[in-house]
């Protein structure tokens, strides 16, 4: 028999809330956190608003923050959302074996230092033409190497090993949106197969910087609602226009069962089903039949073994694009078939906007919170029916409802489905 997974810590950085109990009342209560952009002048931008997260002290959550004083944004919210889920796991109390402690990222690049960067470019341009040889030179001495090395994707989950002497599998997967979910499942599936006892998983990203706003506008992705801000992320609803760029980290601590029964954890949930597929069809969209997702949402009912008509609640995708939540409708429907109308569907990336890479690990948290409580977070500012987009999206307000079995949705740029399926604990 395949060993059971259970989650025993969590932990996040989010626009709505720096700790799980802040973020998941602001759900509760369909509050927004969207707004201008502050990070950096956004005024000619044809997108200026974004999910970000304020207040946030690094020094609130370690003790050495000058340690990591050239790590970018992404990197201080995975540490402060790990520190988080360790400590809400005592997990590091329990004496666990370094060399059965994993980490498992689903986390994103950091940030070009974009002020350095284009001066660079303006010394060395030459009319229309870039003068590769003094740009080259010219950053070699301007560009700092430590805050080079930090960008890179594997840098955070080296750094959470270090921090908890984490000594077993250490592995980072960048699948666009999908990426935190895919790093949930495929730590479940270490812990399963003996290859960790205990894995800590989740992802950190922030793209909410002049190339990554100019990256999505080139797409036409994002909404450009920028005088409502709060009301821009507008999932399943006709008049949506695009999604909102959010930021932030989601961590959570997965553990084999009988570890967590063995030292007296508490349980948040189980991992029950993992599906994951690809589109297999172009690179900027996706299947228009929903194929990918369809055959996702499959695989992870057939791992958790149970039926559609088991699933009480669906976090969706939802990213509040005019194809994504079209689509994503049709892969519900098709996998659940009749059953799809009975299930509440919502989008929390309504209220947050969407975190990218870190989106799934903490939709994957209101998934545990939902169980854990009986409420379904809404999707807010639902507010005209579109005929594609044809389920209960549980519009605007939260719902009080028995919630054992909940599904949750990523999929990613490029192609990349993830679903989890996360139960109650029954012993």
């Amino acid at each position: 028999m395949r060993r059971r997974v259970v989650v025993t810590g969590m932990g996040c950085i989010t626009p709505v809330g720096r700790t799980v109990h802040e973020m998941w009342e602001s759900l509760k209560e369909s509050k927004s956190g969207i707004g201008r952009i502050s990070h950096f002048d956004a005024s000619n931008f044809p997108t200026k608003i974004a999910g970000e997260v304020k207040d946030f002290e690094f020094s609130d959550y370690i003790s050495e923050p000058e340690r990591f004083e050239k790590s970018g944004r992404n990197i201080r919210f995975a540490i402060a959302a790990a520190v988080q889920a360790v400590k809400n796991s005592g997990i590091l109390e329990s004496k666990v074996d370094p060399t059965q402690f994993g980490v498992y990222l689903g986390a994103g690049e950091g940030q070009q230092d974009f002020p350095v960067f284009m001066g660079l470019i303006a010394k060395a341009q030459q009319g229309t033409d870039l003068d590769l040889e003094v740009f080259t030179r010219r950053g070699l001495v301007e560009l700092d190497p430590q805050s080079e090395l930090e960008q890179e994707p594997n840098m955070t989950a080296g750094h959470l090993a270090s921090l908890f002497n984490a000594q077993g599998p250490n592995l980072n997967c960048l699948t666009a949106c999908a990426a935190s979910s895919q790093a949930i499942g495929e730590a479940t599936e270490l812990i399963r197969r003996g290859d960790a006892t205990v894995m800590l998983t989740g992802g950190a990203h922030s793209m909410i910087h002049p190339f990554g706003v100019t990256g999505f506008n080139l797409l036409t992705a994002l909404s450009t609602n920028n005088d409502n801000p709060e009301e821009a992320s507008r999932p399943f609803d006709r008049d949506r226009d695009g999604f909102v760029l959010g930021e932030g980290a989601g961590m959570l601590i997965l553990e084999d069962l009988e570890s967590a029964k063995k030292r007296g954890a508490h349980i948040y949930g189980e991992v029950l089903g993992y599906g994951s597929t690809a589109d297999a069809y172009r690179i900027t969209d996706i299947h228009p039949e929903g194929r990918g997702g369809m055959a996702c949402i499959n695989m992870a009912l057939r791992d958790a073994r149970i039926n559609p008509q088991d699933v009480n609640y669906i976090n969706a995708h939802g990213t509040s694009t005019m194809v994504n939540d079209k689509v994503e409708t049709t892969a519900i429907k098709g996998a659940l078939g009749a059953d799809a109308y009975k299930v509440p569907v919502s989008s929390i990336k309504s209220m947050m906007g969407h975190l990218i890479a870190a989106a799934g690990s903490v939709e994957a948290i209101a998934c545990l919170l939902a169980i854990g409580d009986d409420v379904m977070p809404p999707t807010i500012n639902y507010e005209n029916p579109d005929p594609n987009c044809d389920l209960d999206y549980v519009p605007n307000t939260a719902r009080e409802s028995k919630v054992r079995y909940a599904l949750s949705n990523s999929f990613g740029f490029g192609g990349q489905n993830i679903s989890i399926l996360f139960s109650e604990f029954n012993g």
